[in-house]
């Protein structure tokens, strides 16, 4: 007994370890007598309706058909299959297979999938830094068509930021793509989308009380709320009083200081759309009839580095950015032929 003890304390740690490893190593595991093809002809029996139907999908004989999946249940050693008159239905054991033995099938394909967009270099990581004046439904649709392009290949990090601070994360050569409004020194930039920027208010604010446009003056009286540094959208006007600008951390905070009668905020249509519809907030009457817009611009974070999945993310963004803006030139053009 004292012996055995001595030998589990001199080989046993190792042992254990070797039979941990081979269990849970699955080439180590000898015994795997079914083969993928043989799963995908037993499916094309499923989902075609019968053997002559997957024969005719697949391009096989249906004698082939036929042997596969008879093979296949002697090797599993249990029915899947029960023959009533020309019609084969599922056995509970093959339901039970054929559900699981989706998932192995599903997985082979994407990691064949993988391994091919790997080889054209659509593997890995991309990184995108987007400013929150992005249209989000934008973004959205972006990464859907993206996601169907490269589908398990590469994945996005995606990181939302206020206008100032993209340009410093932009300092981070992790980051292969930012859209911002600036393009720092030293970084390749190009136009990418405008966003129209929209002078609101509370319905209650005393600048719409005034019962005429608003003047740079009218605006110096009272308080700017903004994202980081405020005032960067006195677009239209400028006053050479100093106006009083709270920043705030995120937009939603601007638009919850705007909505609690705090100040007026230039804000980016397309995230207070629903505010607008509902009354709680409104346009400042500014006398001028044309928006006024931001330049959003598509920055290559590292170039020397590139790798093919951020490029076909960035002609993603083109994309969807140019049908955005055809879109909004036309709406504009049909508002002011009316």
């Amino acid at each position: 007994m004292t012996q055995t003890r001595t030998q589990a304390s001199e080989h046993g740690p190792a042992m254990a370890l070797g039979r941990a490893t081979y269990r849970s190593r699955p080439h180590d595991i000898h015994n795997l007598y079914v083969s993928l093809k043989q799963w995908r002809i037993f499916h094309a029996v499923i989902d075609c309706g019968g053997f002559a139907e997957a024969a005719k999908s697949l391009h096989l004989s249906q004698s082939t058909i036929s042997y596969t999946v008879s093979k296949l249940q002697d090797q599993l050693g249990t029915p899947l299959l029960r023959i009533e008159g020309r019609k084969a239905n599922l056995t509970p054991e093959g339901r039970a297979l054929l559900d699981r033995s989706r998932h192995v099938l599903k997985e082979a394909i994407e990691l064949e999938n993988f391994a091919k967009n790997l080889g054209q270099g659509l593997g890995g990581e991309v990184r995108l830094v987007v400013d929150h004046n992005f249209p989000p439904h934008l973004l959205v649709r972006a990464l859907s068509e993206f996601s169907r392009i490269g589908r398990v290949a590469s994945h996005v990090k995606l990181s939302e930021v206020d206008t100032l601070h993209a340009e410093d994360v932009l300092r981070d050569l992790s980051v292969d793509l930012a859209i911002s409004e600036r393009v720092p020194l030293g970084f390749l930039g190009e136009p990418l989308i405008e966003v129209e920027h929209l002078p609101v208010a509370h319905p209650e604010h005393p600048l719409l009380k005034l019962g005429r446009d608003v003047t740079a003056m009218d605006l110096a009286q009272h308080v700017q709320i903004g994202v980081g540094q405020t005032g960067e959208r006195e677009r239209p006007m400028s006053s050479s009083k100093p106006m009083r600008r709270w920043a705030m951390s995120s937009l939603d905070t601007v638009v919850e200081a705007v909505t609690e009668r705090l100040g007026y905020a230039w804000l980016p249509e397309h995230r207070i759309r629903r505010w607008l519809d509902d009354g709680s907030l409104v346009r400042l009457p500014l006398g001028d009839s044309r928006p006024h817009k931001t330049i959003l611009y598509l920055i290559h974070g590292r170039p020397w580095a590139s790798t093919a999945a951020a490029g076909r993310l960035a002609d993603v963004l083109r994309g969807i950015a140019g049908d955005s803006s055809t879109q909004s030139q036309t709406k504009y053009d049909n508002i002011m032929t009316r």
